[in-house]
């Protein structure tokens, strides 16, 4: 089901300290309390030293006095790493085509930094493994603005109620939400088969161990940082991870639309009639999954963390689905096999930020849809005009086509959905081209086309 929560006004408190307080969901996050680096990482200036913080976005905010690191995991390593050594390392790693079995494969190679670390193209899924044709099951995710994912609960209780409203699954990275820490998620991609396709995270240690950073990676952790393999891939997720915690890589808050809540822009009249309608709990209704105002002063992520089935229609550009037999039901499998017996589950995938969302080339999941203008008419035109989404089998529409017959009822009617064949579509052509309008302010400043003038 959609979820409804508590919305703080969209130009709550646009000061200083609504600023600052945009990094306190970094310091909450129990993700953090799992790996060693822990509270370092998160508030020492180093970390703010290499990259731009909320404040220093803002551009009438000077900085922060920046105070002396503090060393980070004394306990893991015979030298203790500065956050900001980890984050040059991981910047570097992430561009390294040599940790992938193919050699030709990096993390960049998926996510774009140039597209907030998006897909690049218009695939539904991409091309990886040993050969580079191995095809994923699923569309690549932004990494940006992932800094404060909270770890997955089955029963979320909603703070922004009284704290008894379960809302159900929430939170955990990647569509499916398996694991909890930034750390775990760089191990997916380095030994999943359609990705880097390594066969253990030790191939992986001894690359970088016989690679032009192994030499770098002594003089930041120490001369035995790879006497085991253990030490080392420890070594090669906390940088990953640490520069995935970097402010002006992974979340400026740099957008027109951030900028409008500190007061220094103004949205246009369009703009400003798509946020209204993106609010409206009985027209958009975007807000109820993917929140436009802050909550305790922070800056608005543009998702709740939870997970919905959607009802996207089947994508046959991904190869898997060629197998009729064959369904990505998120919560349920097949990625994620914990939850596979809880069919409630099956076909929810977890929201995503609709930050830099104009930036990308495909859509959902898996990908089946290729303009903001496609994603919207369907999200209003689903249930009023099902034969634009769905094929005809034996003469009769099969909505929900990309999940088996008996899970379809965990499909969501939710507003902007609902209706019946032939109504009224809850937001108009021109509504719609005002509610795109509204989410292309949600790009951040590095990532727009420079302008011209005369």
């Amino acid at each position: 089901m959609m979820r409804a929560k508590a919305l703080v006004a969209p130009r709550a408190r646009p000061t200083t300290e609504h600023d600052r307080a945009t990094l306190r969901p970094l310091m909450t996050l129990t993700e953090r309390a799992r790996v060693a680096l822990c509270g370092a990482v998160l508030v020492a200036p180093a970390c703010r030293g290499s990259a731009t913080t909320n404040e220093e976005a803002a551009p009438a905010a000077p900085p922060p006095q920046a105070a002396p690191a503090k060393p980070v995991a004394p306990d893991k390593f015979s030298r203790s790493p500065m956050p900001a050594e980890m984050t040059d390392l991981g910047r570097q790693l992430f561009s390294d085509t040599t940790l992938s079995a193919s050699g030709q494969m990096a993390c960049v190679t998926c996510h774009d930094p140039k597209l907030g670390f998006g897909p690049p193209n218009a695939r539904p899924t991409q091309l990886g493994g040993p050969d580079m044709k191995s095809p994923g099951l699923r569309a690549v995710p932004s990494l940006r603005y992932l800094q404060s994912v909270p770890s997955f609960t089955q029963h979320y209780l909603d703070e922004a109620s009284d704290g008894s409203n379960d809302v159900g699954p929430t939170g955990g990275n990647t569509w499916d939400g398996r694991v909890n820490t930034k750390h775990d998620q760089a191990k997916l991609p380095l030994t999943s088969k359609f990705e880097m396709a390594n066969a253990s995270l030790d191939d992986v240690v001894a690359k970088v161990a016989g690679g032009p950073l192994a030499t770098k990676f002594r003089a930041v952790f120490g001369d035995d940082v790879f006497a085991n393999p253990a030490r080392g891939s420890a070594a090669i997720l906390m940088c990953l991870e640490v520069f995935q915690q970097s402010p002006k890589d992974f979340y400026p808050y740099s957008s027109k639309y951030d900028q409008y809540l500190r007061r220094k822009a103004e949205l246009s009249a369009a703009e400003a009639r798509g946020l209204a309608l993106y609010n409206d709990g009985n027209k958009g209704n975007c807000a109820s999954c993917h929140p436009s105002g802050g909550y305790h002063g922070a800056f608005p992520q543009f998702t709740d963390y939870g997970f919905n089935a959607l009802g996207v229609p089947r994508n046959a550009r991904i190869a898997a689905n060629a197998d009729p037999r064959f369904y990505d039901m998120g919560l349920c499998g097949p990625e994620r096999t914990d939850l596979k017996d809880h069919k409630e589950y099956c076909g929810l995938f977890r929201v995503p930020s609709l930050r830099n969302v104009a930036l990308r080339k495909v859509f959902f999941h898996n990908g089946a849809f290729d303009s903001l203008d496609r994603v919207m008419a369907f999200y209003v035109e689903r249930d009023t005009n099902p034969g634009k989404w769905y094929p005809k089998v034996g003469g009769k529409i099969e909505t929900f086509d990309d999940l088996p017959a008996e899970l379809r009822k965990n499909v969501t009617h939710d507003v902007p959905f609902g209706g019946k064949p032939g109504g009224k579509p809850r937001l108009s052509a021109t509504e719609i081209r005002d509610v795109i309008a509204f989410l292309k302010t949600l790009t951040d400043a590095d990532l727009q086309e420079p302008t011209t003038g005369r």
